[in-house]
């Protein structure tokens, strides 16, 4: 736990409340269109509602008034006709044309070949993250280093997903047998939070995620210990846990289910639901449905010796 901490105690925590405040050059761009969006939109609100309570004001009923007397009715103008049909026109053409000139910007964005190269793939409901250049298999968290520009390529295993880390880009679906691209370039070291932006099942709602931004030597530090491998053991072996699970350096190869290999190192659990805690892990193992009903990792209904050796082998995943 000695890695979890240090970087728990190092760095800060950007909460997703705080969208407002971009530290990424695709989310900058996002922000500037939507405040020219938004000014836009509220100058049409005032005018429009100005002229409404211009309306009721200045022609209200007064006393005196003749309740039955009609008001002069105006049957139609020309100038009025063309001002409202052409105006709206003109400002649709400028929201798509700024729109779309962010849009090619940030997508059209080629990475250059010392780009730190990431695949993101959705599962049901967690993330598998994988650095190709490393040999680097995890889950739930995305490390990359600060100073430069990490390249994601999104795929998905089984339904529609989307990534959205709103401090650093926005929202790119996960879309099986299709990938599609995004980049990120955080500014300031700390953990950016973020989940599926696509409703994607029962767990939608606890598909987190965390983008841990590192200074460069401290990325490069992380990278060497993700790729040394965990020692074997006899007692989780034995189990079907290899059968859905990866750990590097031992017989578990499984797929479906999150690499191990450096478990005690993210920050948490079943994709963001719970903190990666001695007890929590415990209870994850035991009955993974009380954390996050609907999971599809299964109770393996295990002894009190079957847990306890289980959950000690994984504690010394670091």
């Amino acid at each position: 736990m000695a890695l979890l901490q240090g970087l728990g105690a190092a760095l800060p925590e950007h909460r997703v409340a705080n969208i407002f405040k971009p530290l990424a050059t695709p989310a900058q761009s996002e922000y500037h269109i939507a405040l020219l969006v938004l000014a836009i939109t509220g100058a049409i609100f005032v005018v429009v509602a100005g002229l409404i309570v211009y309306t009721i004001w200045r022609f209200r009923r007064r006393p005196g008034d003749d309740a039955k007397q009609e008001p002069p009715q105006v049957y139609g103008s020309n100038q009025i006709e063309v001002a409202w049909t052409v105006i709206p026109i003109l400002i649709v053409f400028v929201l798509i044309g700024v729109s779309a000139r962010v849009i090619a910007s940030v997508q059209n964005a080629s990475p250059p070949p010392q780009m730190l190269k990431v695949t993101l793939i959705g599962h049901q409901w967690w993330w598998e993250v994988r650095y190709p250049d490393y040999g680097i298999v995890t889950a739930n968290e995305i490390h990359v280093p600060t100073a430069s520009a990490t390249y994601l390529e999104l795929q998905s295993a089984d339904v529609i997903h989307s990534f959205w880390v709103p401090q650093l880009a926005g929202k790119t679906d996960l879309i099986p047998n299709r990938t599609n691209y995004s980049w990120i370039d955080p500014r300031e070291p700390g953990v950016y939070f973020g989940n599926c932006a696509e409703y994607c099942g029962t767990q939608h709602a606890n598909m987190l995620l965390r983008v841990v931004a590192q200074a460069p030597e401290d990325f490069k530090r992380w990278a060497a210990e993700q790729q040394k491998p965990a020692a074997e053991n006899a007692a989780f072996q034995s189990l079907s846990c290899v059968s859905c699970h990866t750990i590097k350096g031992t017989p578990a190869k499984g797929k479906f289910g999150p690499d191990l290999t450096h478990l005690m190192s993210r920050r948490t659990l079943a994709a963001g639901a719970i903190a990666n805690t001695a007890e929590n892990l415990r209870q994850w193992v035991k009955d993974p449905q009380a954390a996050k009903p609907g999971s599809l990792m299964p109770s393996l209904q295990l002894t009190d010796q079957e847990l306890g050796q289980v959950v000690n082998y994984l504690e010394s995943l670091q």
